[in-house]
């Protein structure tokens, strides 16, 4: 994502060729293939930029990007030979894309260690937490490691359970959603509940604590779409606390309230069970704090 955040006049393909470092007719191509949307919508090359214009553009662009090691700080839950087991923090994007080269999770994972991948762009990663949300997440040391975590994950061998604060009391003590996910049609940033070029979505929730206008959750994810318990949760009417896209209420920085609270697997070498957990961030534990003054 590439947010303009500057008073400029000029036409969307020249303002990315320059951005991007590429031909100003790579981008023409782009645009004409709909891989470059302004809002969530379709333009044209000649399309005149504006302050605060967002602009997303397909991140699987057939040229090189040289990815710099960053020594950013990691917060690493386990470590061995073979994968890393993090706990990240809220705010971090997990890989680069345009707009988001620097400053992301994989910057840092090449600093510390010595990843083996044949993805350039996402060396480890082998699945991601959206930019905002907090917590566990898996990466792989090496390419037969990464295989091995993705097949799992797929076949659903991996259990994920997050917490989650909603805005609205759920009645229910426990559900499952089974609703497929796709693409936004008219705002390509945004996931929905459709059937149109959708994909099997199955999140499962227990209710944790009540409060006056909100519920603290626990969700088990079944499948890992994107945007997925976010997506699940605004469509049965209880949207997370402070998601600045599927919540239409105030929002602050930190973003959604929305944290990877466990992980349990078998090592994909040894066969041993690991389990982790970690306490959600200090922002999340002072909006629980803040609703229990308020019962």
């Amino acid at each position: 994502m590439i947010k303009v955040e500057e008073e400029i006049s000029t036409r969307i393909d020249l303002y990315l060729a320059e951005k991007l470092s590429i031909s100003r007719s790579k981008v023409q191509k782009l645009i004409k293939e709909d891989k470059v949307l302004v809002n969530g919508k379709k333009v044209s090359a000649n399309y005149q930029i504006k302050l605060n214009d967002e602009i997303e553009v397909n991140d699987e662009l057939n040229y090189e990007i040289n990815i710099e090691p960053e020594n950013i700080p990691i917060d690493i839950v386990y470590e061995d030979d073979d994968l890393l087991v993090i706990n990240k923090k809220s705010g971090m994007v997990v890989h680069p894309a345009p707009g988001h080269y620097t400053k992301t999770l994989v910057n840092a994972l090449l600093y510390h260690f010595n990843i083996e991948s044949k993805d350039k762009m996402r060396p480890g990663i082998v699945h991601r937490l959206d930019k905002d949300t907090s917590g566990l997440m898996l990466v792989a040391k090496n390419e037969e490691t990464h295989d091995k975590l993705a097949k799992m994950i797929a076949t659903k061998e991996v259990e994920r359970h997050y917490l989650a604060i909603t805005d609205g009391v759920i009645k229910e003590d426990s559900g499952t959603i089974d609703a497929p996910i796709g693409r936004d049609q008219n705002n390509r940033q945004k996931m929905q509940v459709t059937d149109v070029n959708a994909k099997e979505a199955v999140t499962h929730f227990k209710v944790l604590k009540r409060f006056k206008k909100n519920t603290l959750i626990e969700c088990i994810l079944e499948t890992g779409r994107t945007h997925q318990i976010r997506v699940h949760l605004a469509y049965i009417g209880y949207p997370i606390v402070n998601d600045p896209t599927y919540n239409k209420g105030k929002t602050t920085e930190f973003g959604q309230m929305l944290h990877s609270k466990s992980i349990k697997f078998h090592h994909p070498r040894t066969n041993k069970e690991l389990y982790f957990e970690v306490e959600p961030p200090q922002e999340f534990k002072e909006k629980l704090q803040e609703l229990e003054s308020e019962e």
